[in-house]
């Protein structure tokens, strides 16, 4: 049993198992009628499994790279059986997701470094933005990590109430002040007390608003810029949270938060609700960039690390 099979406990597992039952039951039914009566994998086959695919929110570009590797393989094995079509699928889509997400982490830690490791956490509003925030507040502390929260959205009276609600309940501190002020102000507070405090991580929220990209581009820039001031070269990472209930719209949002800033790693919220949880695989691929972390259930530890081995077995179930 390699090391990473260990660290990923039993429970977590059946956690994730639980998690992407929907989307894994719903995946497996199309699949069954899509070579229903076949034994070969001929084009017919090829054809029924791209729809499968593009219908689970894998994407058709992702769904068009995967298609493409089966025909080659086909092409290689004159005789290609529909009963072996579950195993390569797996492989294709194992081989993509390792491409974008190196190794198989499985605890909440931070790269060695200099501290505070800063991170600015964007999304639209009700993708779970502040509850995945108090949730990753909750497992680097488990950690025995020093956390700070920075309240940045100021637009919404709620956005900085939830976040103090959450930091209370982990029992860390947050920075905040009134609505309406400026989000970089409250960054840089937060920055600097954190370093006043010695602390290992900081986690900073930031408005969900797309409908004017300029403003949120300029917002998010200046957010970065004043940070710097105190210590350069933050924020170490750009953290968007995405609603994997909403399918291709996940898509989208990624899109838009993509070209307003430089967004380095993922979340994928609410899996356990829906049968989409292809578009893990699709967002991953498509815009290359690592899914760190996904939603599995609504308890403080269904927040999980991404281990790309663990979710495809989990999706093959």
């Amino acid at each position: 049993m390699s090391l990473f099979k260990k660290l990923f406990s039993k429970e977590k597992k059946e956690t994730l198992d639980k998690g992407l039952e929907k989307t894994s039951a719903s995946f497996f039914n199309k699949l069954t009628k899509a070579v229903a009566g076949k034994s070969v994998v001929d084009d017919e086959v090829l054809d029924n499994l791209e729809e499968v695919l593009v219908s689970s929110d894998v994407g058709v570009d992702t769904t068009l790279k995967i298609i493409d590797q089966i025909e080659e393989r086909v092409a290689k094995d004159k005789y290609f059986g529909t009963d072996e079509l579950n195993k390569i699928l797996r492989e294709e889509i194992a081989a993509l997701l390792a491409l974008t997400n190196v190794g198989n982490e499985t605890e909440f830690n931070i790269p060695e470094g200099e501290k505070p490791y800063v991170i600015m956490v964007v999304g639209v509003n009700g993708v779970g933005k502040t509850t995945t925030i108090g949730k990753l507040a909750a497992q680097f502390k488990k950690q025995g990590l020093k956390v700070v929260l920075g309240a940045a959205d100021t637009f919404r009276a709620a956005a900085i109430d939830q976040l103090q609600v959450w930091a209370d309940r982990v029992d860390v501190p947050m920075v905040r002040q009134d609505m309406g002020s400026d989000p970089a102000s409250v960054a840089f507070d937060t920055l600097q007390s954190a370093v006043n405090q010695n602390a290992d991580v900081v986690i900073i929220d930031t408005a969900g608003r797309l409908h004017n990209k300029v403003n949120l581009m300029n917002e998010l820039t200046k957010i970065k810029r004043v940070m710097q001031k105190i210590t350069p070269d933050k924020p170490d990472e750009v953290l968007l949270i995405l609603d994997g209930s909403t399918g291709q719209n996940a898509f989208e949002q990624a899109k838009q938060f993509t070209k307003a800033t430089e967004v380095t790693s993922l979340a994928v919220t609410k899996l356990d609700g829906t049968a989409k949880g292809g578009v893990v695989i699709g967002i991953s691929d498509q815009f290359q960039i690592p899914v760190k972390y996904i939603g599995v259930g609504e308890g403080i530890d269904d927040l999980q690390v991404f281990n790309k081995s663990e979710f495809v077995d989990s999706f093959f179930k």
